[in-house]
């Protein structure tokens, strides 16, 4: 099994940052605007990602939330990528001084592959997009998000 996983500051308190990992709306505004679904623990968020004005989608993934702690949110992969399948996601919170310390992993991917190089980087993406709606209070979630390579 691998993992991808990444560390990131912010300057936001953990209730700020916290909202933004564990409500559709939060997710909304630093993921895709296509989120839905409930945010409670056993219920399903869905994230839909399409082109600008595109009606067909790019991709889709139906997300169990598994744990909704202060401290902790994590999600399981039920529907999307073959390679997400099964797949865990978490995003734990720790305040460290001025800063929100986001420690997110994309956990127990069967196999290290190009799609999964790919994902890593386009979390990495996401999670600036989720530092900046928390500093800020706007994200560049999909479809404004920054284009990586020829895969979205």
């Amino acid at each position: 099994m691998a993992d991808i996983i990444h560390r990131v500051g912010i300057k936001a308190s953990p209730e700020r940052v916290h909202d933004a990992i564990a409500t559709a709306e939060g997710v909304a505004g630093w993921w895709t605007r296509e989120t839905s679904g409930e945010s409670r623990v056993g219920r399903t968020l869905t994230v839909r990602f399409r082109d600008h004005g595109a009606e067909t989608e790019k991709g889709r993934m139906d997300l169990e939330v598994v744990r909704l702690d202060p401290s902790e949110v994590q999600w399981r992969v039920q529907d999307g990528p073959p390679e997400w399948l099964g797949t865990d996601i978490t995003f734990s919170l720790a305040r460290d001084g001025d800063y929100t310390i986001l420690l997110f992993g994309h956990r127990n991917w069967r196999d290290e592959a190009e799609f999964m190089a790919h994902c890593s980087m386009k979390w990495a993406t996401f999670l600036l997009s989720l530092r900046q709606l928390a500093e800020t209070g706007r994200g560049a979630p999909a479809p404004d998000d920054l284009k990586i390579d020829n895969w979205n």
